[in-house]
């Protein structure tokens, strides 16, 4: 047996490392990113937010937002500190009751250190108190608020929660919310979800809004003005509350006329999705000068320019499909992003056969025929399309071109059980196209890599062989007794300008970026 010796001052070291908590040692800044392949500074590591609540006051003569968010979080490691994405100045911030250091770094991101150290696990509430001027906040050279001639708004995609709330900007990590905001009387405070109650006083009124299921953040929408608001039921029972800004000139009458079918057009599309996945229904027009749509979630983001020529029904189908897909099944990474647009733009051509302008095959067949093969739209992979093709025409129309193809494959029985199977399989959580793949396989018992390898990942337009085999191609025109001509386009179905219309609902990657 051998005795150890130990020096007085080891003795004294070893001492004071008993009186350090054990697990402080192993704690580290938790990640400034989630992890994202295409946007690698947005969301964070280390902790995941169940709900947020967000007190606001805005006033729309200077475009000043004051705030105060509480974040109810619980930490998935050892953390010494942790980042939220927001670009505001920061007054305050308060971790489980206690004052915490907290500074701003890189292009978007609040650093927060917590008095003491949070162990794996760890309930937390972290409190922010800010203000600021959206409108003058600019990261990666662009800004997601849009600024109106009576007030702001909060919508873009894949990023808009920064210019008015802290968070885990990423849809990997969704929460319920709270969202009260106190404006001047005779303007209006549109949010997500159900409105709980309005109060006044003073001058000012506080709008209380709620959403009650899990929401990514890019789905958080505010929009303050003036608007008329509309208030009813869909035939389900669900209650729906539209508003349209009141400066919304020539413009106005088409918007409500589109709009003001969203309980109707949502219950038709239970038919293909099924249920509904929320509580509260509607979409609102500000008046923006931006071109795009967005899927807020249970109450869509319309531009003024999707009515410039008119009802548009369709481009609320495609927000309304996304409901589902999209923002109940939400993607796991931003190249999944196809689950959302294919499907929304599927819906579309649903909407089509539906309104008696053409079947979902005739304009599958039209895309692939009025595409060349050197058309650079089909260089891009629909099933990883990269940051910067992210929301190109090819994930909305090669993407639905794709579902058709999956269609004629499966059969209607098993295609149409998948649409209705999927939003119910990872209702309120995140999938990708892997996921949708296997799940499409487990619904037909088919192996389907080839077909999904062909149609979403290859950079080059499907040959005529594996369109026929999907049973899309070009028709073509054979006389009794002659030889069988040169493929011709099909006609192109009536339904395809409207549809083409609302091609501006994938420019927002554009505009984000100031192209």
């Amino acid at each position: 047996m051998h005795r150890r010796i130990t020096a007085p001052g080891a003795l004294a070291a070893a001492s004071l490392l008993l009186a350090i908590p054990a697990s402080a040692a192993s704690h580290s800044p938790g990640a400034p990113g989630i992890g994202d392949p295409y946007y690698p500074a947005y969301g964070n590591g280390g902790y995941d937010v169940s709900h947020y609540d967000l007190r606001l006051k805005y006033q729309p003569v200077t475009d000043r937002l004051e705030g105060t968010a509480t974040l109810l979080a619980r930490t998935t490691e050892d953390l010494s500190r942790f980042n939220l994405d927001f670009l505001l100045d920061v007054s305050e911030v308060r971790v489980n009751g206690a004052p915490a250091r907290f500074r701003a770094s890189g292009e978007h991101e609040l650093e927060i250190t917590p008095k003491t150290p949070l162990g794996k696990g760890t309930a937390v509430t972290v409190v922010v108190r800010y203000s600021g001027v959206p409108s003058q906040q600019q990261a990666y050279g662009f800004t997601s608020w849009h600024r109106t001639p009576d007030g702001g708004v909060a919508a873009n995609e894949p990023e808009a929660a920064w210019w008015w709330f802290p968070s885990n900007d990423h849809p990997l990590d969704k929460a319920t919310y709270d969202v009260s905001v106190q404006v001047p009387d005779g303007t209006q405070a549109i949010s997500n979800g159900t409105l709980q109650s309005t109060s006044s006083r003073l001058g000012w009124t506080r709008y209380n809004w709620r959403s009650n299921k899990p929401q990514a953040t890019y789905l958080a929408t505010l929009a303050v003005g003036r608007f008329d608001v509309t208030t009813g039921r869909t035939e389900s029972g669900i209650p729906v509350i539209n508003a349209y800004s009141k400066d919304l000139g020539d413009n106005y009458g088409a918007a409500r006329a589109s709009v003001e079918r969203t309980g109707e057009i949502a219950d038709w599309l239970t038919e293909y999705f099924g249920p509904y996945p929320y509580n509260a229904l509607g979409g609102y027009v500000p008046n923006v000068g931006t071109g795009y749509a967005l899927e807020t979630q249970t109450r869509p983001f319309y531009s003024p320019r999707q009515f410039a020529n008119g009802a548009n029904t369709s481009v609320v189908v495609h927000e309304l499909a996304h409901q589902w897909y999209g923002d109940s099944v939400s993607v796991a990474a931003w190249r999944d992003i196809w689950i959302n647009e294919g499907f929304a733009r599927y819906a579309q051509w649903l909407w089509s056969e539906h309104e008696g302008e053409g079947t979902a095959q005739e304009i599958a067949d039209y895309v692939y025929a009025s595409r060349p093969a050197d058309d650079p739209f089909w260089t891009v992979k629909p099933g990883d399309p990269g940051p910067e093709r992210q929301f190109d025409i090819a994930v909305y129309d090669r993407g639905a071109l794709a579902l058709q193809a999956l269609r004629n494959e499966i059969g209607d029985e098993d295609f149409f059980t998948l649409l209705k199977g999927w939003p119910q399989r990872y209702a309120h959580g995140n999938a990708t196209v892997a996921d949708f793949r296997r799940y499409a396989e487990e619904v037909s018992g088919k192996p389907l890599a080839a077909l999904f390898d062909t149609w979403l990942y290859q950079p080059s337009k499907p040959s005529v062989t594996a369109a026929r085999d999907a049973s899309i191609a070009a028709r073509t025109s054979k006389a009794p007794g002659a030889k069988a001509t040169a493929a011709k386009t099909p006609a192109q179905p009536k339904s395809w300008k409207k549809i083409a219309a609302t091609n501006d609902v994938h420019e927002h990657g554009d505009e984000r970026h100031g192209h």
